[in-house]
């Protein structure tokens, strides 16, 4: 049995539940918020979140890092923008070689760094996984079976999480490939929410299945460009976590998506659905492609949907009357 603390009150209330009882670890569940805490003690679960999902007995809940202090593994369940400001507070808590995963799927949008960047600058003396895939907390809550990747370059600490975590309803495979595990997560949301317009305007399926397709096209060509393996992204961090995300309407960067293909606004679109990665991994990604000089139709054109006021159907157009090449014709 491990001491494991969890860090976010979303996704991280489905990952301590699962911890704690499937795997029957000593687990901690801490959020920022204390009346998010509060709520959980008094409703014995996440009703906003993760409504009738119960918050067991044995789950402890904290707003008070120093949990942290005798802690085996640390878990980070949070949005990618407020990462690098959580992991400056928990860092004096953490001591050397404490097992640090980030379950979150993100670049930092001001830096362009993937996770594993930024957890090596502010906790240097942990040992880092990266654990993706296809992973709805409203599944993992309910012990739906569900199947991820655990990626670092210490082999050990992923050994450890896929001991750790691992359960009859809870898979977990092994990878090195720590970027391409990183930009598959991240980069599927943008295209998750692309997918999510075309369900808004009313498009159908040979357009989904074209955004899919073309768009794991361009996550595949960033990866190579950023070190990362091709085949991971024919994997559970890539097509993996596209299809689950780009299908189903647990996505929040799907429902955003729906909203703005029905003529609501990208900025009010983030604010009805909450927290939507997508849409700042959008930027993020537009601006590693510009970086690279690596060619992404598909992620240029949401993000002058996006950030760009320009008219759905006018980008859709565009992006229809490209110039015509072959499949893999390089930089199509």
């Amino acid at each position: 049995m491990a001491k494991i603390t969890v860090l976010g009150g979303g996704f991280g209330t489905a990952l301590a539940v699962m911890l704690c009882t499937t795997q029957q670890h000593d687990v901690t569940l801490w959020s920022a918020l204390p009346e998010e805490i509060e709520a959980m003690r008094r409703d014995g679960e996440q009703k906003e979140k993760l409504p009738g999902v119960k918050i067991p007995d044995g789950l402890a809940l904290t707003t008070d890092l120093s949990v942290i202090d005798d802690s085996d593994l640390v878990l980070f369940a949070i949005p990618s923008a407020y990462v690098r400001s959580t992991c400056k507070q928990v860092a004096p808590h953490v001591k050397d070689g404490t097992v640090i995963v980030n379950a979150g799927k993100g670049i930092e949008e001001d830096s362009l760094k993937l996770m594993s960047t930024l957890f090596a600058e502010e906790i240097p003396n942990g040992a880092y996984v990266c654990m993706t895939g296809p992973s709805h907390a409203e599944e993992v809550g309910r012990n739906i079976p569900t199947t991820v990747v655990a990626a670092s370059s210490n082999r050990m600490a992923a050994y450890l999480v896929q001991e750790w975590f691992s359960s009859p309803t809870f898979r977990v495979y092994i990878n090195d490939d720590v970027t391409g595990c990183e930009l598959g997560g991240a980069l599927k949301n943008v295209i998750a929410l692309a997918a999510g317009i075309s369900d808004g305007l009313g498009f159908g399926d040979n357009t989904k299945a074209a955004l899919m397709t073309r768009g794991l096209h361009e996550i595949e060509r960033l990866g190579s460009a950023l070190g990362a393996r091709a085949n991971t992204f024919a994997g559970l961090t890539g097509i993996g976590d596209l299809i689950v995300t780009c299908t189903s309407m647990h996505s929040r960067n799907r429902r955003a998506g729906i909203l703005i293909g029905q003529g609501v606004s990208p900025s009010d679109a983030v604010k009805q659905v909450g927290t939507v990665e997508g849409y700042y991994s959008c930027r993020a990604a537009y601006g590693l492609a510009q970086r690279y000089e690596i060619d992404m139709p598909i992620t240029a054109a949401l993000y002058q949907v996006l950030f760009g006021d320009l008219d759905v159907r006018d980008v859709v157009k565009s992006l229809m009357e490209r110039p015509k090449k072959h499949e893999y014709e390089k930089l199509t």
